[in-house]
């Protein structure tokens, strides 16, 4: 068995309550690597094409990677992965905190879920043993309450990922959070989740994670924490809302529903300087053993909003969708709907997104008050996004429209209001405009043609290839910096965990696998990413008049086909070549994409 790995995989079978442990291949472990690589494998394995994301068939899975657990400074990360009910193909989602070392330490690289419980349920791991227990009595509660009765039953050392009301609901942008704000926040994974009447996963477990060489993983460690130390000061203080206020102006962060221009629309965002982020911190809360520790929390809100103690200090993307994407600048009510979003299992990209849009439309005069339930809805007005996101985050009133994402509203309300709903593929953008020249100039690529639309962590290209690799080895991206040039930490660790002579190439090779893997789960649900709509504000058609981005228009298409011949992915099918998915061991599922043609004397023999 290869090291780092707990070499268990559970599949439970939510509408018998049959729980199946297996012991998987190294090969598993050793092409995908781990987190959605093996995720993808399995499910692209055992599930058919055309599943209601809805339904019984769709597979729901937590998995781990071979660092999570590890010695590592970032090795935190788990991923939670379905079909998505937003997009209609591969969805996964990615989060911090505890809980996925935790889940190594109970026992299991990763569970995978099918059917739907007749009643709410969770299912508690506990060093090794797994079983199903009813959660009717927890069913409605937020994800805080959830957190604190399962510690108080179990002990302070059990780790919990759970939906709050959202994800109960189905709202299609709801999430999955563990440690009181960690969030895998993407693809709609909480509605799954709550399809499947499946409250939460509660580990507890001391099991040790087998390393090949501990000494020399800790001494990478070492050298790891020394390299970042100066990176880490400013993460711990500020995490990343330092750098709200200057990307609000620079064209970087998206403003008033990716239509304005921050120096035009709101030329004074100091309401979103770092150092109110953090005037109310009580004390930084890191991910498990992590000393970059960039996550804090806050003490009662004492002003307009009282929110409560513990609340996690607001980050850059709910800043920036709940902030400069609505005209706002209140800092306490940026905390405010953070703590909404997090207690009721909200993504907040997709929540500040759909709160734009509606604010949109109520200038245009598509909805009134007479539709927003009395709110008013007038650009920057603070209380008004408050209470609409309450709304969404119960389905109430005109929240249960908003409830879905933007797309799903804007049908659902019609009259052109699918104009204002800014989208790919179905999922509400990261907060990174692509229009805003960077290294690599794929970035409006990446939204419309990565597996999971809308991702502001992906790429497309080989340049996504490292960035799958560090996903699926279970690390946070933060744990990739250090001076220039420098060394590859990831591969050190690997190294040193695994107890495997790893090689770079042989790393990147896994990422392009996984890449792969996910886009052709995709093609098989006969999406082909070329044709899905994708919001044109989002790579300026027409381009903006003002500001820094003024006349900028990014070549999406010039990226999209670059990035399809260097993948070597047709590049109008998008569906990679034989050779390609060969070369990557993929065989099955080049035979499935490119199958035998008949001959001039008829069918192959």
């Amino acid at each position: 068995m290869i090291k780092g790995y707990m070499g268990k995989i559970l599949f439970v079978n939510l509408s018998t309550g049959e729980l199946q442990e297996e012991t998987p291949d190294d090969s598993l472990y050793r092409n995908f690597l781990g987190g959605y690589g093996i995720g993808a494998r399995i499910m692209y394995d055992r599930m058919k094409p055309g599943v209601d994301p809805l339904g019984p068939d769709n597979m729901l899975g937590f998995a781990t990677g071979p660092l999570t657990g590890s010695p590592a400074i970032v090795g935190t990360r788990y991923q939670v992965m379905a079909k998505s009910p937003i997009t209609g193909g591969w969805g996964d989602a990615n989060s911090g905190g505890d809980f996925g070392p935790y889940l190594k330490f109970a026992g299991y690289d990763a569970v995978f879920f099918t059917g739907i419980s007749d009643k709410p349920v969770y299912l508690f791991i506990d060093n090794g043993k797994a079983e199903l227990l009813d959660a009717s009595d927890l069913w409605g509660k937020g994800s805080y309450e959830m957190e604190t009765i399962m510690k108080e039953k179990y002990g302070k050392d059990t780790e919990v990922s759970c939906i709050g009301p959202s994800g109960e609901k189905l709202s299609l942008i709801s999430c999955v959070i563990t440690k009181r704000g960690a969030a895998a926040g993407r693809s709609g994974i909480g509605a799954v989740m709550g399809s499947k009447k499946l409250k939460a996963v509660v580990v507890r477990g001391d099991m040790e994670v087998p390393i090949a060489d501990r000494e020399k993983a800790m001494a990478i460690r070492r050298d790891q924490t020394e390299a970042t130390k100066g990176m880490a000061e400013g993460m711990r203080k500020y995490g990343t809302s330092a750098m709200t206020e200057r990307s609000a102006l620079s064209g970087d962060t998206p403003v008033k529903n990716w239509g304005g221009v921050g120096v035009v629309d709101m030329p004074d965002a100091s309401g979103l300087a770092g150092d109110l982020a953090i005037a109310n911190v009580d004390k930084v809360e890191p991910c498990w053993h992590c000393p970059i520790a960039c996550q804090s929390i806050l003490k009662e809100g004492k002003g307009e909003y009282k929110y409560p103690a513990g609340t996690r200090r607001v980050e850059y993307e709910t800043q920036g969708a709940f902030g400069t994407n609505c005209l706002n600048t209140d800092a306490e009510s940026l905390s405010m709907v953070n703590y909404i979003c997090n207690d009721y299992g909200l993504d907040t990209i997709s929540g500040g997104s759909v709160v734009a849009f509606a604010m949109e439309l109520y200038e245009k005069g598509i909805l009134t008050k007479a539709d927003t339930d009395g709110i008013d809805l007038t650009w920057g007005n603070h209380k008004g996004i408050v209470e609409l996101t309450e709304k969404i985050a119960k389905r109430e009133g005109i929240g249960d429209i908003l409830a879905d994402g933007v797309k799903v509203a804007a049908e659902k309300i019609g009259k052109g209001s699918e104009e204002y709903a800014v989208h790919a593929g179905g999922q509400e953008l990261g907060m990174h405009d692509p229009k805003l020249a960077r290294p690599g100039g794929t970035g409006a690529a990446r939204y419309q043609m990565d597996a999971t639309p809308g991702r502001h962590t992906q790429g497309f290209g080989p340049s996504s290839f490292n960035s799958h690799v560090t996903n699926a080895v279970g690390t946070c991206f933060f744990g990739g910096f250090g001076p220039p040039g420098g060394r590859n930490w990831t591969l050190e660790y690997m190294q040193a965990v695994t107890g495997l002579d790893w090689t770079a190439d042989e790393l990147l090779k896994c990422g392009e696998r996984i890449a792969n893997i996910r886009h052709c789960f995709n093609l098989r649900e006969g999406i082909n990413p070329l044709k899905i709509y994708v919001h044109p504000r989002i790579y300026g058609d027409p381009p903006q008049t003002e500001g820094p981005l003024a006349g900028v228009r990014a070549d999406i298409e010039a990226q999209n086909y670059w990035c399809l011949g260097a993948l070597d992915w047709d590049r109008d099918t998008t569906k990679p070549s034989k050779a390609k998915l060969l070369s990557l061991g993929l065989d099955d599922i080049a035979e499935e994409l490119h199958p035998p043609q008949p001959g001039p004397m008829g069918p192959p023999r």
